[in-house]
């Protein structure tokens, strides 16, 4: 059976760092990220005894390694929950993202997020998106939030009971817009959350991070736009403040990345306008404001020397119909 799926990426705003449990991917702590649209990842899944083995292929590019061991964990963990019998045949997965990958713009969010809503529904799982959340949660934690969509809380625990994603309530996608500023710096984020316990910041982090999550939460139901976007600012520097005090000590900013945390602090202090910078693992660069503000701050980070485009909120990872398949 053959079925495609679409989901979008996340921008995170309360992230998570560091894997209690590498293989479950279960994370130390809760998240909170929004999805961002139109950009996307279009993702067809097959089962077929025509097939010889699985395949993966993301934009055009065949996958081995640990790439591929990653989408064969999300394949298996579908497989473990169907009982059709066509589950036991070969699948091919093949996936298009409409933008940027490993630049810091969460694109494997996306990627498994489709991945696991098209194989739920090749694998005649009468799944909910809570659900199928679990089943994407053990390629990438962030996924888990891309099926729910708009903003969405991945918790944790050690069970899929405990450790899924739901929507959070707020109307802040009506008046949001989001310029990115792409840095292309090439990253890693499974490296970055393999060291993460190992920073003397970890613990630091940790014990804040639930009063962030709970001020975030509040902010996203009151509507608070100020409120919002100052905290994930605030978690962005916690953030890479960790990682860089980890073992390798990464450092992913690149010049750009600063002066674009520069122009936004300007915009606001100087102009008073609503702007927030927010990045997750990589150099690119969110920049959120309010759709009044939104072309003048996109020229603003473009005259820091960076592609920009003005992205919206995306909604929960869904079905497509059979003309959208990619083979």
């Amino acid at each position: 059976m053959k079925a495609t799926a679409m989901a979008h990426p996340i921008q995170g705003l309360v992230k998570y760092h560091g894997m209690r449990d590498d293989i479950k991917r279960f994370p130390y702590h809760d998240s909170i990220s929004v999805c961002t649209a139109p950009s996307h990842t279009r993702t067809t899944v097959e089962f077929s005894m025509d097939y010889d083995e699985d395949t993966f292929i993301v934009d055009g590019e065949e996958l081995d390694g640990r790439a591929y061991e990653r989408v064969e964990a999300v394949v298996e963990k579908a497989r473990s929950k169907s009982d059709a019998a066509h589950t036991v045949y070969p699948v091919r997965l093949e996936s298009e993202n409409s933008f940027p990958s490993n630049v810091g713009l969460g694109s494997s969010s996306s990627g498994f997020a489709a991945a696991a809503m098209a194989l739920a529904e090749a694998a005649d799982l009468d799944a909910s998106r809570q659900e199928i959340s679990t089943i994407a949660r053990v390629g990438s934690a962030s996924s888990a939030r891309a099926v729910t969509g708009a903003f969405s809380q991945l918790y944790t625990g050690l069970n899929d009971e405990d450790c899924h994603s739901e929507r959070i309530p707020s109307d802040l996608h009506e008046n949001l817009k989001i310029v990115v500023g792409l840095v292309p710096y090439h990253k890693e984020t499974e490296d970055a959350h393999r060291e993460a316990a190992d920073s003397h910041m970890f613990q630091a982090r940790n014990a804040h991070i639930h009063g962030q999550i709970a001020e975030m939460r509040d902010a996203l139901r009151d509507n608070d736009f100020e409120r919002t976007f100052e905290l994930a600012e605030q978690d962005s520097l916690s953030l890479a403040a960790t990682t860089m005090t980890g073992p390798s000590g990464w450092v992913y900013w690149q010049p750009a990345t600063l002066a674009i945390f520069n122009t936004v602090r300007e915009l606001r202090e100087e102009e008073d306008i609503p702007v927030y910078f927010s990045t997750d693992t990589g150099a690119s660069v969110y920049v959120n404001t309010t759709e009044e503000y939104a072309e003048q701050v996109e020229e603003a980070v473009a005259d820091c020397g960076v592609s920009t485009t003005i992205w919206d909120v995306g909604g929960p990872a869904k079905l497509l119909d059979e003309d959208q398949h990619l083979f």
